[in-house]
């Protein structure tokens, strides 16, 4: 009896553990995914360049990853897999074009909040494609982030004034959350798997895609600005992603879904230090309410009551 008890005690123990070191691995994903807006624009490379050389760099991190799992092995590869990775890839890398495009325009922090529309894009794309059924709550916390998403963009005479920066900028971010949850929805047809490897054939086929576009003779003047592109692509990518991932497996997801929120607050936080950006009340507001509703959405708050079954 003894025996059992300690064994019990122990699994909780190990339980215990794995939770922490998953949610302190989340954590510094999400960290580091706050600062990637910093770096990008740092860079001052054009986002041709910036996700061509983050393709470069993540991906040399990512093979070595995957090899020293033995992930580069035969049996993990497929030409089914391989085609659905590359459509991933094309969705993936257009999301860090239009996204890194989108920071100069409307700024990180304007971009990231904006950008965070993306879980109902994915519950739309689920509906459509995969037939999943939408619960009240999650139609009424899409009518939320409808609301943050109109105050945030706060169109006014003066930005009307300007040559279309500005709302550029929101399209390119609403255009970034889009293909992130198609990226989404090709990703839940490659169960089995690894996730490292399929995140270092996505930085693979982009170095392919993108070469053609790169401008090689732009590229950064300065050590610092090459040093951002290594971090970005080493630190940014290929480390980000063995933490998320990892994280994602030792994690429940109503937990991965609340840290993921991380992200963002560290995003405009780092725009307001780094480059004094800084959002108006309103914009402040519709920030707050369009996060509220994403939070609403991954953890499956309940604003609407569920119905009661007739036999209840």
């Amino acid at each position: 009896m003894n025996t059992e008890r300690i064994d019990a005690r122990l699994a909780g123990a190990s339980n215990a553990n794995e939770l922490r070191r998953g949610a302190i691995e989340m954590s510094l994903a999400m960290l580091m995914s706050g600062t990637i807006g910093w770096l990008v624009v740092s860079s001052g490379q054009t986002p041709w360049n910036v996700v061509f050389f983050r393709c470069v760099f993540g991906g040399a991190t990512l093979v070595a990853v995957c090899a020293a799992l033995g992930f580069l092995k035969k049996q993990y590869f497929s030409w089914r897999m391989i085609g659905l990775v590359a459509l991933g890839s094309v969705a993936i890398v257009g999301n860090w074009l239009l996204l890194f495009a989108a920071y100069s325009r409307a700024s990180i922090s304007m971009a990231t909040t904006v950008y965070n529309t993306q879980p109902f894009m994915l519950v739309a794309l689920g509906v459509l494609v995969l037939r999943e059924r939408v619960s009240a709550s999650t139609i009424a916390w899409l009518g939320v982030a409808f609301i943050g998403l109109v105050m945030v963009v706060r169109v006014e005479p003066a930005v009307l004034a300007m040559p279309g920066q500005y709302l550029e900028g929101i399209a390119y971010a609403l255009g970034a959350a889009f293909l992130y949850a198609i990226s989404s929805i090709v990703t839940k047809r490659l169960k089995g798997t690894p996730p490292h490897l399929i995140a270092m054939l996505h930085v693979l086929f982009g170095i392919a895609m993108l070469a053609p576009f790169a401008r090689f003779d732009e590229t950064p003047a300065s050590l610092g600005g090459w040093s951002d592109l290594v971090v970005l692509g080493v630190v940014n990518t290929g480390l980000m992603y063995v933490l998320l991932y990892g994280a994602i497996q030792k994690l429940p997801t109503a937990m991965t879904g609340a840290l993921s929120f991380i992200y963002p607050v560290v995003a405009i936080v780092v725009d307001w230090l780094a480059f004094g950006q800084r959002l108006a009340w309103p914009q402040l507001a519709g920030a707050v309410l369009i996060l509220l509703a994403a939070a609403g959405v991954n953890l499956q708050w309940r604003i609407v009551p569920q119905k009661q079954r007739a036999n209840d």
